[in-house]
């Protein structure tokens, strides 16, 4: 019996190292994804730091640099929750092993004593000759013989335990080392990241002469926002109205037939009552009236934390939310901007209706409705479908634009619940 607790201890410890590991090793994969990321900023900030001339592009890459180092600070802060974790279940089953290891070495010293004052053949004898019958025994041979074979089962778990505390112990150092190492890089981090922000100033300070032309480019980008904002808005509210609008029809409709069908069985035709259900219903039950929107909603929001990038390979470079630009101007954001490579094809996150395609200030807009969930995809360089399409989840509807100023490559992507704004970030699978 008390083998069989070790042996379900031991697969209880084991498990919840399992999934520690599972955890650790995602936490690993995304610090190497953003050690990438990071390297392929600081060797673009490089070649663009070789003119020796504070360009707005260096400023957009060191901005990048830092919002990644400071997820990656976060990651590790992560990870040695992680390990900590990890190292305090290690000292526990260090301290249950060594008690359990004293307790049978204790229980097999007995069992030793107990055998070395009994180990004459002939003391062996008597003690079963002294039975009272044949059955008596029978039952002290078997006894005998048992015990032996107890005492040989007795000292395997001895050497057995000793090797999994052995174990157990080169683990915890192990982890101990990777937690010094995580430490280590954590400092160095905050060090670079210091080192960023102080050279952002710098950059700032070189770019203070062309403030009012980069106050004026931010301007530009903040009208370009807001009219990109109120398209989106605007065909939203008009998806909602429409569906609102067959609501009421089929709701009328529906009145009309039971009203006829009342009167053609001789029947009290009861007045119905106006369809003004569909008015006060939320825009949610509107936009899930039919039951294709309502698979397609539960099924995009199946996808949440899952949904495919809308490009290939891309980083976010500026958050969803209100932000301020080093030059204190202050911005808000109702998606992500994702940077990607000049010309690359950007896609549908999820199978949906093209509701929206809009020209805005020279690059476009193509909005896709997911049920009650829309996706909208700006600053296109062009596009490869049209309103009324179908399309289905990673198909390519156009190409993303190139900054004429700085060259780089920006994709907006806003994910919208009805006409509310939601963070995609959350939405998207990690890269």
């Amino acid at each position: 019996m008390r083998s069989f607790k070790i042996l379900l201890f031991l697969i209880f410890v084991f498990a919840a190292i399992g999934a520690h590991a599972q955890s650790s090793s995602e936490l690993k994969h995304r610090r190497d994804k953003l050690n990438e990321e990071l390297q392929e900023l600081n060797t673009e900030y490089q070649q663009t730091a070789s003119n020796k001339k504070s360009t707005l592009k260096q400023l957009n890459i060191l901005k990048a640099q830092i919002n990644l180092r400071e997820e990656k600070i976060s990651n590790i802060n992560s990870e040695i929750r992680n390990l900590d974790n990890q190292i305090s279940e290690s000292n526990n089953s260090v301290r249950s092993l060594q008690s359990q290891l004293s307790q049978l070495k204790k229980e097999y010293a007995a069992m030793i004593m107990f055998a070395y004052r009994n180990q004459s053949a002939y003391n062996k004898l008597m003690f079963i000759f002294a039975s009272q019958d044949f059955n008596q025994a029978y039952k002290r041979l078997k006894y005998l013989q048992q015990f032996g074979t107890y005492r040989e089962r007795q000292a395997n778990y001895i050497q057995s335990t000793e090797k999994d505390l052995n174990v157990k112990i080169v683990e915890l150092d192990k982890t101990k080392q990777a937690k010094g190492d995580l430490l280590k890089d954590q400092e160095k981090e905050k060090q670079t990241l210091g080192d960023e922000r102080t050279t952002q100033v710098q950059v700032v300070v070189g770019l203070s002469k062309q403030i009012g032309q980069l106050k004026q480019q931010q301007k530009d980008v903040q009208r370009k926002i807001a009219a990109t904002n109120r398209e989106i808005d605007a065909a939203v509210r008009r998806e909602i109205e429409e569906a609102r609008r067959k609501a009421e029809e089929e709701a009328k409709e529906a009145a009309r037939l039971a009203a006829a069908k009342a009167k053609a069985e001789n029947r009290e035709v009861v007045a119905p009552k106006r369809a003004a259900i569909t008015k006060v219903s939320s825009n949610s039950e509107v936009l899930n009236a039919t039951p294709e929107a309502a698979r397609l909603s539960n099924d995009f929001l199946g996808n949440r934390g899952r949904l495919p990038w809308p490009v290939a390979n891309g980083m976010i470079t500026q958050g969803f939310g209100v932000y301020y630009t080093p030059e204190n101007i202050k911005s808000e954001s109702d998606g992500v901007d994702i940077k990607s490579n000049p010309g690359a094809s950007v896609r549908a996150v999820f199978e949906g209706d093209v509701i929206k395609v809009a020209d805005i200030s020279g690059t476009y807009l193509v909005l896709i409705r997911h049920g009650e969930y829309f996706t909208a995809y700006s600053n296109l360089r062009s596009v490869s479908v049209a309103k009324g399409d179908k399309v289905s989840t990673k198909q390519s509807i156009g190409t993303v634009a190139t900054d004429s100023s700085t060259g780089e490559a920006n994709v907006h992507f806003g994910l919208y619940k009805g006409v509310t704004a939601v963070n995609p970030k959350l939405w998207l699978a990690p890269n």
